[in-house]
């Protein structure tokens, strides 16, 4: 058993036991398991075994008291801090009284403990000596380190950086010239006497009202220079150019409702509105990764590799490089000639112009072996063979662009395409063989 308690020997400082609610006295018991708060019983609640909530009569406890010595064998704890409550009520020398407060020590027994403990005790003299020079030290009087800030800038008045933050002061949060500087011009002739009409009082009450009206509009305007941080301006516009254009964009014109929305509203829409932007923009990529037949990334990678190059030699391209493509075939550079003339003109090239450095055409696709096969018949496996379109995939976009000339009535090339999601020349080629075998028809 621990014999730990609060030295005070009186039982109103305590808390009540939770089992009778009568005040403790030493000795009592707490709870080792429950608490805080402590859970505190008196002998007799403990003897009968309380139990309540989470308290069970089984729990580990201590024994809280105070009659065990501390510094005089003969001396208790409960007895220090009577004799030290004695010494604090009566005063220091009054030992009689102090005697007679404690009960249990005599004037001479009480006047030799305190002074051989607590005024000639070398360790109780050194502790306060070390206390004092502590407390000495943490107020000692040092010099407030300085270091420059530069949020918000603090330029030299005459400065274009002072004139780019309208004059604004930090060390005052202040600026040279407030806005509706000349508000207190108005007061400057407002005087109030006794012997003014009751018109007169009252119209130098509306002129204060109208004035204390405009010092609220100018303290609404700082709060939000200081609220959305437009002292430092290079500051936010770095913060700005973190955007990609068309977020910047949207926030250019939110601008003028940050002072609706508040600070952290105003961030919190154009930070989701990024977000979304860029969301649009990875969904657009992964379409058009679609639309060519990727189905992975490392596919995805060679694409935007081989792109990029396609786009840089397109940039290169002149119209000499062109023509000498097609020098050696007269044919094909007389109707490129043509092409060029009909673009200028500005018609549409009727004649496409053969490439020489076209890529070979993809042999027929074998359909030996694959599921679905046995569905088509002799017109639409060669269809498949020559587009090379698995035949599953073909009945699959087959039924989706019949069931939506049932409900259109007919169907056009654009809304085929937007049904199917393949290449475009694909997608041409079964529209126009399921218009040519009556499947479909044209709206």
């Amino acid at each position: 058993m621990e014999r730990l308690a609060s030295f005070s020997n009186d039982p109103f400082d305590k808390p009540p036991c939770r089992g009778c609610s009568s005040y403790l006295t030493e000795p009592y018991v707490k709870c080792a398991e429950c608490g805080p708060p402590p859970f505190l019983l008196c002998l007799q609640c403990f003897t009968r075994g309380f139990e309540y909530k989470k308290h069970q009569s089984d729990h580990t406890y201590e024994i809280m008291t105070s009659d065990f010595p501390v510094l005089d064998p003969n001396w208790t704890a409960q007895e220090e801090m009577a004799l030290l409550e004695a010494v604090m009520d009566c005063g220091f020398g009054n030992w009689q009284d102090v005697a007679n407060q404690m009960c249990t020590k005599s004037k001479e027994e009480c006047e030799k403990h305190y002074m051989k403990h607590f005024i000639n005790n070398p360790l109780f003299a050194s502790t306060l000596l070390n206390l004092k020079q502590a407390e000495e030290a943490q107020h000692n009087e040092t010099a407030i380190p300085f270091h420059p800030a530069d949020d918000p800038p603090r330029p030299t008045f005459d400065s274009l950086l002072s004139r780019d933050m309208a004059g604004y002061m930090p060390a005052r949060a202040d600026f040279v010239e407030e806005f509706d500087n000349y508000a207190e011009w108005d007061l400057r002739d407002i005087d109030f006497v006794e012997d003014d009409s009751d018109i007169l009082h009252a119209l130098k009450i509306a002129v204060v009202d109208i004035y204390h009206s405009r010092l609220k509009e100018r303290q609404r305007r700082k709060k939000i220079i200081r609220d959305h941080g437009l002292i430092n301006l290079r500051k936010f516009q770095i913060l700005e150019r973190r955007y990609p254009k068309e977020v910047q964009d949207l926030y250019e014109t939110m601008r003028r409702f940050a002072r609706i929305l508040g600070p952290v509203e105003h961030d919190k829409f154009i930070e989701s509105h990024a977000l979304e932007f860029e969301l649009r923009r990875e969904i657009k990529r992964l379409q058009e990764y679609r639309a060519a037949g990727i189905t992975n990334f490392c596919s995805a990678r060679t694409y935007d590799h081989l792109k990029k190059t396609r786009d840089e030699e397109r940039l290169k391209r002149t119209m000499l490089s062109e023509v000498l493509q097609y020098i050696q075939d007269s044919s094909a550079c007389q109707q490129w000639l043509s092409r060029q003339a009909d673009i200028d003109s500005g018609l549409s090239p009727a004649v496409p112009v053969p490439s020489n450095s076209g890529r070979r055409s993809a042999p027929p696709l074998n359909l030996t072996g694959l599921p679905g096969t046995e569905k088509l018949n002799e017109k639409e496996k060669e269809l498949c063979q020559m587009v090379r379109l698995v035949p599953g995939a073909y009945l699959e976009y087959k039924a989706a662009l019949v069931n939506e000339c049932n409900k259109q009535g007919g169907l056009r090339l654009a809304q085929a395409r937007a049904l199917i999601k393949i290449d475009v020349n694909k997608t041409r080629k079964i529209y126009d063989f399921l218009i040519r075998e009556g499947y479909i028809t044209k709206a």
